[in-house]
């Protein structure tokens, strides 16, 4: 009796410290991921990546959620494509009229640049953009959301949608997933970048922060 005891106790401890450990992991993977209340916004701006990002945004679109899809990103050695025409190729392919897509092809270096690209588009526009759905990859959206922060400010809404789970290649249960994990340890050390880079370094240490320049 006093064995089976133990052993019983034994399991439910394991059982406890599992369902623990995967709580605690799980939040660290859900910390980076920022699911925002989808509603009708000026623009959306699919920041460059693979085609479930782009496929994603003109769902949104045809939904009735933005006015106009902006692609930026320019020529891509991964994929063998500029981002920015590559996504109003794509737009155009799925029915979204020729006046609802913009894009800028310019070459960027990380979600920063990207960023930059949106605001002088913005800047540009002859009609008022006060309000912008972002969308990207889940883990993604916790830095990208700094990062639009940072350069928009208070100049227009932001709303962070990421494409769903069940949508790409990545999981919610990032460690038990290589990619996953890989992706997620990567933010992580990106934000510590971003912060570093883009608001707490100056002179020559931002200049050789500059030389690490990453997406």
């Amino acid at each position: 009796m006093f064995f089976a005891v133990i052993v019983i106790s034994a399991i439910l401890f394991g059982a406890f410290a599992f369902l623990v450990k995967e709580r605690i992991l799980l939040a660290i993977g859900d910390f980076l991921v920022i699911q925002d209340e989808i509603k009708p916004v000026d623009v959306i701006h699919v920041i460059a990546g693979d085609d479930y990002r782009t496929d994603y945004a003109i769902r949104l679109y045809k939904q009735g959620y933005a006015k106009y899809i902006f692609f930026t990103g320019g020529w891509c050695r991964i994929h063998g494509w500029k981002h920015g025409e590559h996504g109003q190729q794509l737009a155009l392919s799925q029915g979204v009229p020729p006046e609802a897509i913009a894009f800028d092809d310019s070459i960027v270096t990380s979600t920063y640049s990207e960023t930059v690209r949106l605001k002088v588009w913005m800047d540009q526009s002859p009609v008022p953009i006060r309000s912008v759905i972002v969308v990207s990859d889940p883990f993604h959206m916790h830095r990208a959301r700094w990062t639009y922060r940072q350069v928009l400010g208070k100049k227009a809404e932001l709303l962070m949608v990421p494409v769903p789970f069940d949508q790409i290649p990545y999981k919610r249960h990032w460690w038990m997933d290589e990619a996953s994990e890989k992706y997620v340890k990567d933010e992580y050390i990106k934000s510590v970048y971003y912060l570093l880079r883009y608001q707490l370094s100056w002179g020559q240490f931002r200049e050789w922060l500059i030389s690490f320049d990453v997406d």
